[in-house]
């Protein structure tokens, strides 16, 4: 009993610090505004026809070599048929009037490369579409490399920009998404601008599961951090959106500092700071959207077999990731049938502020409204058995299998 009384003061102490983290971060939670606002709506209204796009556009081109930097977006697709065209088609829509998009196929065996080829073709023979679109074949993958990070490196080389996004080929853009952030960046004096997409899942126990994790990830590396300028340990990135100066990228040493972790743009926010540059991180929802995953089971699925990295693989972390998960997250749920007294008392309490700290965190960081908590007891046991798992396959195979591509574990250790 004095075990459980301990583990109460503990408990509800640890979400009393969460609670005070949680509001004391609200001035660090950005949204990336529009830049332009008196043009906005105009702009808003002509996105479905872009034509009228290319109007606006145009008119811009002669203040362009002056004013606006060139801007290189890179794609990695791998396997992305069903996303690869409606993503490109976006981007061709963007209002940005200096935009060259470098599209890198890497490896598919699917039709994401024939696709490419035709959206190029079509692309080119259309005034109104001046953007440049290039395709990168990557058809084999050399020693020390994941395929995605190879692929984004294979795009930067042939990239001329003085910025460069990497992006993934599932995302959808709004029309003024690389204006508005490319004016945020300026206006701010920003090294690298990492974006938050609108989450578009489907299904409850998707969403459930969706929300939970992003919260204990949110709790665990408290991604506002990476908007305080004066720490140079917490970083952040988001695959679906990192757009940074091309004297930022080189500086971290590019996509070679981190060729072997599956987790490539969590750490390229993380070296952003190490390097002592202004990274911002900020809430896209108005500006680009994204499916994570389709269906509970394929989530489980993609997790199991890259989690184990976020604990660089090692088997102790692992651990007290699941029993801290059980501990503060699980277990509060199950003292207040077994305990009496004030150790019940201090679990409701801390049941109480978890639920008031999940609500905040999902409503600032998704934007949804969170009535999916319900379901968060088992939630807490989906994730930590997704760990285990991801731990379990790890050690079985010796490594990951990641894009088809086996990487074994020594490597990944080295890297990690």
């Amino acid at each position: 009993m004095l075990v459980l009384q301990l583990l109460a003061i503990v408990t509800i102490s640890y979400w009393l610090y969460m609670l005070w983290d949680t509001y004391r971060s609200r001035e660090l939670m950005l949204h990336l505004p529009h830049s332009v606002k008196e043009d906005h709506k105009d702009e808003e209204a002509l996105a479905s026809n872009v034509v009228f796009i290319s109007k606006a556009r145009q008119q811009r081109q002669v203040k362009a070599d002056h004013e606006f930097p060139l801007v290189s977006v890179v794609i990695a697709a791998k396997e992305e048929e069903a996303s690869i065209a409606e993503t490109v088609k976006h981007l061709l829509n963007q209002t940005y009037p200096r935009l060259e998009i470098i599209a890198v196929n890497d490896r598919s065996q699917d039709d994401t490369g024939r696709k490419l080829e035709e959206l190029r073709k079509w692309s080119e023979g259309r005034q109104h579409i001046p953007v440049p679109l290039r395709i990168i074949h990557v058809t084999s993958l050399p020693a020390g490399w994941i395929g995605k990070n190879h692929a984004l490196y294979q795009g930067y080389q042939q990239a001329r920009g003085q910025y460069i996004l990497f992006t993934d080929a599932d995302v959808l853009f709004q029309p003024t998404t690389i204006a508005d952030s490319i004016h945020y960046m300026k206006e701010h004096s920003v090294d690298h601008l990492t974006l938050a997409p609108d989450m578009n899942v489907r299904g409850f126990w998707l969403r459930a599961f969706v929300q939970y994790f992003f919260f204990t990830f949110s709790l665990y590396m408290r991604p506002w951090r990476a908007n305080i300028d004066n720490q140079q340990k917490h970083g952040m990135g988001v695959g679906a959106f990192n757009l940074m100066t091309r004297k930022a990228y080189e500086d971290i040493g590019t996509h070679k500092a981190f060729a072997l972790r599956p987790d490539d743009d969590l750490q390229l926010g993380i070296r952003v700071k190490q390097a002592g540059l202004r990274q911002r991180l900020a809430s896209g929802r108005e500006h680009i959207a994204v499916e994570w995953y389709s269906s509970l089971g394929e989530a489980i699925r993609g997790l199991e077999k890259n989690l184990f990295s976020g604990f660089h693989y090692r088997i102790r972390l692992a651990a007290f990731g699941v029993l801290g998960q059980l501990l503060m997250f699980l277990f509060p749920f199950i003292a207040v049938f077994i305990l009496s007294g004030w150790a019940l008392w201090l679990y409701i309490g801390s049941i109480l502020i978890l639920l008031v700290v999940y609500l905040r965190l999902i409503s600032s960081l998704i934007g949804h409204n969170g009535k999916e908590i319900i379901a968060l007891p088992l939630t807490v046991c989906l994730l930590c058995y997704i760990i285990v798992r991801s731990v379990w396959l790890t050690l079985r195979q010796g490594g990951i299998y990641w894009r088809g591509t086996f990487y074994p574990l020594d490597e990944l250790k080295k890297m990690g």
